[in-house]
């Protein structure tokens, strides 16, 4: 079991926190519950925060004059500027955040989807945007994980937000507390992880650690995060996984039966096709690397990126090939 850092994630209140909602709700949400024995969680409602109150009558985005305002259909009242200062006060004061969870198409914290509406009382919808602490959330961290809790439903958007989330936690914590020799192996944990993300940004990455030009350790790790968020900021293709399944086999082959490594080559096919999940091969490897007790192996996150209590697998969804990002 690896020893993972606890990220720190701004969450919207209402998911799992409090009853603020509209209309005093509060929403359920399994992934927050489940993290929050993994993260350390600043929950924050926006809506509250402007003085809306609980309960209170929803608000809207309106288009007006070609602007998007935020309206309270029930009073008539603009609250856009009353949000736009909260939003800029609050991303101001927080630091060393890892991670966002907003509320799913919500006119505050909803970072797309949000509805627009042609007047604060008419009905239809003229098209759709980020809510306004979302969309500035994505303006000021748009390299960091930030997700909705009805997107992290899907498996494939969970585990790609869950690697980004530890990752970046165990890289803020090099960063700000750490040396030359935690970056090298911060580096060479990840090697696997990042050769499945981008080989491009990999090598990038290994010639920043080399440090052939003996630059300070400050200065090195600030241009080793933005090739790190660089390198992650799209989930693997599963072709590129299968080659890192590949490249991990050679370490074994000439340890292996004939039948050992058909049977592995069989569930990686079966991965290709979207016939199995990755889990079978992982799980194959991951007794070689116990049996041959190779310790280059036992340390990568490529097979563990997250705690592997937040595994949760949904075979209809959890290899599936087309993009789920747009």
């Amino acid at each position: 079991m690896r020893e993972f850092s606890r990220p720190k994630v701004v969450v919207s209140r209402c998911l799992e926190f409090d009853h603020c909602r509209y209309n005093g709700d509060m929403i359920r949400s399994h992934v927050v519950a489940k993290l929050k024995e993994y993260v350390d969680f600043l929950p924050v409602c926006p809506e509250v925060e402007i003085g809306l109150g609980v309960p209170r009558n929803p608000v809207r985005i309106v288009l007006e004059r070609s602007e998007h305002r935020l309206i309270q259909p029930s009073s008539g009242k603009d609250v856009t500027e009353d949000m736009k200062t909260f939003c800029t006060r609050f991303l101001d004061s927080i630091e060393n955040v890892d991670g966002f969870i907003l509320k799913f198409r919500s006119p505050s914290c909803g970072f797309k989807d949000v509805k627009v509406y042609p007047s604060a009382d008419g009905k239809g919808v003229v098209g759709k945007t980020s809510g306004y602490f979302g969309g500035a959330v994505l303006e000021r961290y748009s390299f960091l994980p930030v997700e909705d809790e009805g997107r992290l439903r899907n498996s494939r958007i969970k585990e790609h937000f869950l690697t980004k989330l530890f990752i970046f936690a165990a890289f803020r914590e090099v960063k700000t507390e750490g040396s030359m020799k935690d970056l090298i192996d911060f580096h060479t944990e990840n090697k696997l992880l990042l050769m499945a993300y981008s080989q491009a940004e990999l090598r990038k990455l290994g010639e920043i650690a080399a440090n052939r030009e003996a630059k300070p350790f400050k200065e090195l790790a600030s241009g080793y995060e933005i090739h790190l968020y660089n390198a992650l900021s799209s989930a693997p293709k599963y072709t590129s996984t299968i080659n890192v399944l590949m490249h991990v086999l050679g370490y074994f082959s000439d340890k292996l039966s004939s039948r050992e490594k058909t049977l592995f080559l069989d569930w990686v096919q079966k991965y290709r096709e979207g016939k199995a999940t990755l889990c079978p091969a992982i799980n194959t490897i991951r007794s070689w690397i116990v049996r041959f007790e190779n310790d280059y192996l036992m340390h990568q996150t490529f097979f563990e990126p997250y705690p592997e209590d937040l595994i949760e697998l949904n075979p209809a969804e959890s290899h599936l090939r087309e993009d789920l990002w747009k």
